[in-house]
């Protein structure tokens, strides 16, 4: 029974230590160049791409089903979640609380550490994480509104949604999105996301300084 109570609380240490590092990160300066490349690819596939893209507020289609983050990824969450504080701390504390009871719900089944939030990785961690909570909202979509409550800070997979974007499975949609286009048609509003893969250069940088590494969730990061 000792035992038990011993490794409960190094978890719990664990956890906290990454939580503290977390915040104390800030976000490297090329992060905002990042971010007006991928945002200027987009706004050039959705003027491309024309009625075929459906994607309005209010449409929670890519909010539903946990997905990965980067270490970037997370630490822009968490540096737009105390920007919110700051203007809006009610609506901040709603995140932290959706967060919370979103971890408390997953934590059993978690592909990963689940004090952390780091997640497993190799062939049979991406199987696991495949079937993983698909049903689960976002903790940062606000349920009344259909809104993202940190849309500024969103991870690099919310930037990229809805348009034709190439992966090693191919040219990829979403669902709702290109009825009744050609392959030849949505092949031409491709959006072409980082070409100069400026992205894993920024995180390289981020994750040589001193704080966790590998992927994790948006629940942990706004926790």
């Amino acid at each position: 029974m000792r035992r038990r109570f011993a490794d409960k609380s190094v978890r719990a240490t664990r956890g906290l230590r990454y939580a503290s590092e977390m915040s104390s990160r800030r976000l490297p300066a090329a992060d905002g160049a990042l971010i007006q490349i991928v945002d200027a690819a987009l706004a050039d596939a959705a003027r491309r791409s024309g009625e075929w893209l459906v994607c309005r507020p209010g449409c929670t289609q890519c909010c539903v089903g946990v997905f990965a983050i980067n270490q970037l990824d997370a630490v822009r969450l968490q540096q737009g979640l105390a920007d919110l504080a700051k203007t809006d701390s009610q609506r901040a504390l709603r995140i932290r609380k959706r967060a919370r009871l979103s971890i408390q719900r997953l934590s059993a089944e978690f592909p990963g550490d689940a004090e952390t939030g780091v997640l497993d990785e190799g062939p049979e961690a991406e199987d696991r994480f495949a079937e993983f909570a698909n049903d689960e909202p976002c903790p940062v979509l606000d349920p009344e509104t259909g809104l993202c409550d940190l849309y500024d800070a969103r991870p690099m997979t919310c930037r990229t949604f809805g348009p034709p974007v190439r992966s090693e499975d191919g040219l990829g949609v979403c669902e709702l999105c290109f009825h009744g286009a050609s392959h030849e048609q949505i092949a031409a509003c491709e959006m072409v996301v980082d070409p100069d893969d400026l992205e894993a250069r920024v995180l390289s940088k981020l994750e040589k300084t001193h704080g966790p590494r590998g992927r994790t969730m948006v629940s942990y990061a706004v926790k």
